[in-house]
């Protein structure tokens, strides 16, 4: 009855491939905190009716992961009501090229565009000036947003309803406690497209280490900032409520949330009184096993998977890197907390750095299959991220840097390497997930789960998604999903778009080969599991052999090359 109509429009960006073509799925794996967070703000600004009685706000989320992103129909939207906004969320630097061929067509429909992410806050908090990028996005009317939208997006929202968007919105000294604060909420048509059907929220932000390839503490703060166990337990119940339970916190680093016992001590109390059923994955740093009854109420609250910043098994890289808190000789011991509990882990390892050659991470691999019992592992390649240190010393000293961001996906060499060339360093990368992941050390994993009280099932499916999805489909894991989408008409700007006669024959082939060597590398995996199933021996190895004080030199200190490693 008179009401102006205001339509935001969230988009949280995905990211092309070597082809050029967008990296989408029918399920994608990973949810978006980023999206959650704001879409929960903004259902809050909107019940509040905060832009005026007379103003109704219309709210659409779409995370291009796993959904093709209906421009025209947006265009057709925010036209129809006369006044509207399209925000990118939690862009990162690798997303960055396509959200902007996105925006550049919502700008040339006359649309009102904001980006905000990691790739603006990094770039504001870290450089002395303005990159390309930003320039050309602020350049096109492109609101830039740096910081975090807690009592800042209504102020936005007013802007654009105004007309008078600000070409930057600068928040990054300002940033916001968490307690009390609208929490994350996505509906149940967004979560369900996500594998799994997992909700994502941040329990905290901030992390008070000094990782120099890290772009989170200079975004986020190195003062942990967290969320009351009362606002866990809300949005909790909230996706509890539209049959959501299972989670990803996204913390950089849970065990450094100051308010970790309480959040856990609260999901705990509903797994064990009311019954409930809670699952999540954490991410968590090396000394976590340190904090006492941390990794016990982990596991009670729900914690079915931890991701941990393994980093590297080399101290001189760990020192190069300020990694200080990662202690190799603490490794063996924090894998056994874990695994008592039957935890299942992941570890990111990363290559290149500045004393890295192809042998000496050929060497250190093998270390890790022999030493250490963490069962997944994923491999990135050292990138000056912009927002971390790293990329802010090689910005100021002039070295070259790849001007292409659709390549910081810790995938792709973007700088150069004292030792390996940029062509021995992609190849090292590529052969370090056929040498972890080879057949003997899949057998390996399951008989270490089996022995540990892991069903070895449980493995096999993240095995599965993990070095299929890599091998195959050749993209990190972070970005996979459950069927690859590839549109034609979806394609980096510059690169020519693709005959139909072409591109459909081919896409079939490729649909086909995928699906065929899925089954047959299942049933690989399927009868190894099923050898390790049916051995009825007791196993051990040095890796599930009793922590001792100091630790084998392996790991202390880099042995000498020999046999086949070297």
């Amino acid at each position: 009855m008179g009401d102006r109509r205001f339509v935001v429009e969230l988009i949280k960006p995905s990211h092309y491939d070597d082809d050029g073509y967008v990296i989408q799925w029918w399920k994608s794996w990973i949810p978006s905190n980023s999206l959650a967070c704001l879409y929960g703000i903004a259902t809050e600004i909107a019940a509040r009716r905060a832009l005026g009685d007379d103003v109704t706000l219309e709210i659409r989320a779409y995370d291009e992961c796993h959904t093709v992103i209906p421009v025209r129909r947006i265009i057709q939207r925010i036209k129809a009501a006369g006044a509207g906004l399209v925000c990118f969320v939690g862009v990162q630097s690798n997303q960055f090229p396509r959200a902007m061929d996105l925006a550049m067509a919502f700008r040339e429909a006359g649309v009102a565009v904001a980006i905000g992410g990691f790739h603006v806050s990094g770039c504001l908090a870290m450089l002395p000036d303005l990159p390309h990028d930003l320039k050309q996005a602020r350049d096109s009317g492109i609101a830039l947003f740096a910081g975090e939208a807690e009592g800042r997006l209504e102020g936005v929202f007013r802007d654009a309803l105004a007309g008078r968007l600000l070409p930057i919105y600068n928040y990054m000294d300002e940033l916001p406690g968490l307690q009390r604060q609208v929490t994350p909420f996505l509906p149940i048509d967004i979560v369900r497209r996500y594998g799994e059907t997992i909700g994502a929220f941040d329990a905290g932000r901030g992390c008070p280490f000094q990782c120099s390839f890290c772009t989170i503490i200079n975004v986020q703060g190195r003062k942990s900032r967290w969320r009351d166990a009362d606002d866990v337990e809300r949005l909790v119940r909230a996706n509890l409520a539209q049959g959501v339970f299972r989670f990803f916190i996204t913390d950089d680093n849970f065990a450094r949330n100051r308010n970790w016992e309480a959040i856990f001590d609260r999901l705990i109390a509903m797994r064990e009184q009311e019954g409930l059923r809670l699952q999540f994955i954490i991410q968590v740093d090396t000394l976590c096993h340190r904090i006492p009854n941390f990794v016990d109420k982990a596991a009670r609250a729900g914690c079915k998977r931890v991701f941990i910043g393994l980093e590297n098994v080399n101290s001189d890289n760990l020192l190069q890197a300020k990694k200080r808190q990662n202690r190799v000789h603490e490794y063996r011991r924090m894998f056994h907390e874990w695994r008592t509990r039957q935890v299942i882990t992941y570890a990111g390892y990363i290559l290149g750095f500045p004393s890295d050659t192809p042998e000496r991470i050929a060497q250190d691999i093998a270390t890790v299959q022999r030493e250490l019992p963490v069962d997944l592992l994923e491999f990135f390649i050292l990138t000056p991220l912009p927002g971390s240190a790293d990329h802010q010393a090689l910005d100021a000293d002039g070295v070259w840097m790849d001007s292409d961001m659709n390549k910081y996906d810790l995938e792709h060499v973007t700088t150069g390497h004292p030792v390996m060339t940029a062509q021995e360093w992609q190849r090292v990368y590529r052969r370090a997930w056929d040498l972890y992941y080879s057949k003997e050390h899949i057998e390996t994993i399951f008989r270490r789960a089996k022995a540990s009280g892991i069903k070895p099932v449980r493995l096999l499916n993240h095995i599965l998604q993990f070095y299929f999805t890599f091998i195959q489909e050749n993209v990190h894991p972070l970005q996979g999903g459950y069927f690859r989408r590839k549109l034609r008409r979806s394609r980096r700007s510059g690169l020519p778009r693709e005959n139909p006669l072409v591109f459909y024959p081919r896409r079939v082939r490729e649909v086909v080969e995928t699906h065929t060597k899925l089954v047959a590398f299942y049933l690989y995996l399927h009868r190894i599991r099923r050898r390790v199933e049916r051995d009825r021996r007791p196993y051990t190895d040095l890796a599930l052999a009793p922590v001792a004080e100091p630790v084998t030199a392996a790991l202390a200190r880099p042995a000498p090359l020999t046999g086949a490693a070297a």
